[in-house]
């Protein structure tokens, strides 16, 4: 399947650069109707749902994995996106090529100067797709803390951040709250480099107006790399790649969902990610089993879904994977109708962007 079929022009003035506040007063596209377009706000999500209905979250929590630092004059951008153990991470690195095995980089905030900094970090290997192993020189019960302190929120690269400026005047370091706002309310688990952001909608205000209506929650844990953001530099589909990421469900969360579709009724995924997940899981007869493994699971039209009943998700770059999926949840001329009309009504786009409800119509 050649992937220009999924290209489409995007307005990049529509490309959220922050979330709006409160979180859940976003758009919803709703296209839970076949052949209907229907303009919602985030808040209305429970007047689509039934009782009993079930919503399946990622509860992982993103790390603040994106660091600055510098070998000698040489400045770099890290971004890690898979551990090898507790202190080596494989890592994207903007300006790599200034840097051979053995070097030091040494990272930096607004606050603390390279020559005074505490964490440092070696490297290792590097190695074209899979980028640069990096092994950290701190104690490896030390890393979280000194991520904390030194990295902040690996953002999608079309949400534009500056790199802290060493002795700023007001020494703020995370400006845009971006350790709040990429971030779900019911994060749990620590191990994603990307949000799963589907999720970032929700509030407090919206569980209990769901509670209300009868409507069940369940949380299984996908750990989302950076892999996310890679743009799919191949002409047909079939020489993509997908990159793994590791999740996890449980015999509770199964039984909970199994039992939901053996009474009739639905299952939303709250994202791509936990969708993917949900998919890997489940066998062609509609049953999910426990999961504790990588995926890489590439969908595209064509694929006949197993326990997807509807999908909430943010909306999508040209020509991306994510894309592709939900034009296999929908149909490909039914979604690029969906995004030209959210085009047309000034929807905010991708990870601080808006949010849609789809109706699966491609099931098995």
């Amino acid at each position: 399947m050649k992937v220009d079929i999924f290209d489409f022009n995007l307005d990049k003035s529509l490309i959220a650069n922050q979330p709006v506040d409160p979180r859940d007063a976003c758009k919803l596209l709703d296209l839970t109707e076949e052949d209907k377009i229907s303009d919602r706000v985030f808040t209305e999500l429970p007047d689509l749902l039934n009782e009993g209905d079930c919503l399946v979250f990622n509860d992982t929590k993103v790390i603040p994995a994106k660091l600055y630092g510098k070998h000698g004059l040489a400045e770099v951008q890290v971004t890690l996106y898979r551990p090898v153990d507790g202190i080596n991470w494989w890592a994207f690195i903007k300006n790599a090529k200034r840097l051979k095995e053995n070097d030091v980089i040494s990272f930096y905030t607004s606050d603390i100067e390279p020559e005074k900094s505490d964490f440092k970090a070696i490297v290792v290997e590097k190695n074209g797709e899979e980028g640069v192993l990096l092994q950290f020189t701190c104690d490896p019960s030390q890393l979280g803390h000194l991520l904390e302190k030194y990295g902040s929120m690996p953002l999608p690269p079309y949400i534009k951040r500056e790199k802290p400026a060493i002795g700023g005047e007001d020494g703020i370091w995370d400006k845009y709250n971006d350790k709040e706002n990429y971030q779900t309310i019911y994060a749990k688990h620590e191990g994603a480099v990307a949000a799963p952001t589907a999720g970032l909608h929700f509030t407090q205000r919206v569980f209990d107006a769901l509670d209300k209506k009868g409507v069940k929650r369940v949380f299984l844990t996908l750990h989302v790399g950076a892999g996310t953001f890679l743009p799919v530099k191949v002409d047909d589909t079939k020489d993509h790649k997908m990159h793994a990421e590791y999740g996890i469900i449980t015999q509770d969360v199964c039984d909970i969902i199994n039992e939901t579709k053996k009474q009739g009724k639905r299952v939303i995924a709250v994202g791509t990610t936990s969708l993917r997940l949900l998919e890997s899981a489940t066998d062609n007869q509609g049953i999910i089993h426990p999961f504790a493994d990588d995926t890489s699971i590439f969908i595209t039209p064509g694929y006949k879904f197993k326990i997807l009943d509807m999908l909430i998700t943010n909306f999508h770059l040209p020509k991306s994977t994510l894309f592709m999926l939900v034009c296999a949840i929908a149909g490909t001329e039914r979604m690029k109708e969906a995004y030209q009309h959210a085009m047309d009504k000034k929807y905010h786009f991708y990870s601080y962007g808006d949010s849609s409800i789809i109706k699966c119509v491609n099931k098995i």
